[in-house]
C-alpha cells in the first residue's frame, strides 16, 4: 500500500534515513506502487534505488547526501 507519511514508512527506512532521504523513499516507492501494479517488492527496489543515486552510507555506516568516495 503506498504511504501517506514518513511515519508510515517500514521501521527500517524511518530509523535509517535522513528525512529528506525519507521522502524521496516515500516519493518513488508510492510511484512505483501504481506504475507497477501494486508489486510491493519492486516498489520498495525501486524506492531504495532512488534513495541511493542522492545518499550513501558513509564509513561510519550513517545515510549521508552526496556520492561515495571514489564515484563522481
Amino acid at each position: 500500500m503506498p504511504y501517506d507519511r514518513r511515519s508510515d514508512l517500514p521501521e527500517s527506512v524511518r530509523d535509517n534515513l535522513p528525512a529528506h532521504a525519507q521522502d524521496i523513499y516515500r516519493a518513488a516507492y508510492n510511484s512505483a506502487w501504481e506504475e507497477y501494479g501494486h508489486d510491493e517488492a519492486r516498489a520498495h527496489r525501486v524506492a531504495w534505488g532512488a534513495v541511493e543515486r542522492k545518499y550513501h552510507k558513509d564509513e561510519s555506516g550513517d545515510w549521508v547526501e552526496g556520492p561515495s568516495k571514489g564515484h563522481d
